[in-house]
């Protein structure tokens, strides 16, 4: 189970933002992780892993919108062509001081139960599991249960009283707990993040906290298995088989990809690419 000093070592900037918060986890850790059923060591460090990495460890609890106009061409490039494009499309101009507000609020717009202006940008990223968009914080709160009105007050996630029981329900909710106890990140993954953001670090930070908590190594997890799998299937050089998806995995994976004519040759390990590489095995 998780302590305070395990905590401060895997999180040192763990109170930097909110003071108290390590200290809050490692008091409620047993009984919030029993009460949404992460109640092994594997689905323990799924669940942490995933935090990690969405919250900076403690340190990112507010999603930072602070872009500018190149940053969003980057972000989002397949909204905007050039930094001109992204301020005509936002109804900005260069210097504007709400930029960021209109890019998020454009950007986040319909999505995730934003329905009213200027919900892109009240219903930002917050919390331990970076919960985003109106819908959501409305989900949330009534999976919680305890009359906590998220959909009013969203900083109200990020309170040291509600913060922590947050982002454990919010995991719950998106059905990751199954997927942890399967010990498949990339599934966890992309129910909690909706894609692959930051997918190399979450398994990166996955291997650690394993590791801290002393999980059995010869568990394999999805990204072994994608792995030695790819291997099996020739990946030319060969992967070393370290549960990390790191570069060459993503060589492989888009080798294999284009090899296979998937419709997706970027690399992740999308769930039509994962079929695809079930199907390409020889039979045993």
């Amino acid at each position: 189970m998780l302590t305070e000093q395990m905590l401060h070592q895997m999180w040192p900037h763990g109170d930097s933002i909110l003071p108290g918060l390590v200290a809050n986890i490692a008091d409620n850790a047993e009984a919030i992780f029993d009460k949404y059923n992460i109640n092994t060591p594997m689905a323990l460090a799924h669940a942490m892993a995933q935090f990690t990495v969405e919250c900076g460890g403690g340190h990112d609890l507010t999603e930072n919108i602070n872009y500018t106009p190149e940053r969003a061409v980057v972000v989002w490039p397949a909204r905007f062509s050039s930094a001109q494009d992204c301020l005509t499309k936002v109804g900005s101009f260069a210097g504007d001081p709400n930029f960021k507000f209109k890019l998020i609020n454009k950007v986040y717009g319909g999505r995730n139960g934003n329905t009213q202006p200027g919900d892109g940008s009240k219903y930002i990223g917050r919390g331990l599991s970076q919960c985003t968009g109106r819908g959501n914080y409305k989900k949330l709160a009534d999976n919680l249960g305890t009359g906590l009105d998220l959909e009013g007050d969203p900083n109200s996630i990020i309170a040291i009283e509600n913060i922590f029981e947050c982002g454990v329900a919010d995991y719950a909710l998106h059905n990751c707990v199954p997927a942890s106890e399967a010990d498949d990140i990339i599934e966890v993954s992309q129910r909690l993040n909706g894609g692959f953001v930051g997918f190399a670090e979450r398994t990166q930070s996955l291997v650690k906290w394993k590791n801290a908590l002393g999980v059995s190594p010869e568990k394999s997890g999805t990204m072994l298995w994608v792995q030695q799998s790819l291997n099996t299937l020739g990946a030319s050089p060969p992967l070393v088989a370290d549960s990390v998806y790191g570069d060459g995995t993503k060589a492989a994976l888009k080798k294999f990809q284009v090899a296979e004519h998937l419709q997706t040759q970027n690399g992740l390990p999308t769930r039509k690419t994962i079929a695809a590489i079930k199907a390409a095995l020889p039979s045993a």
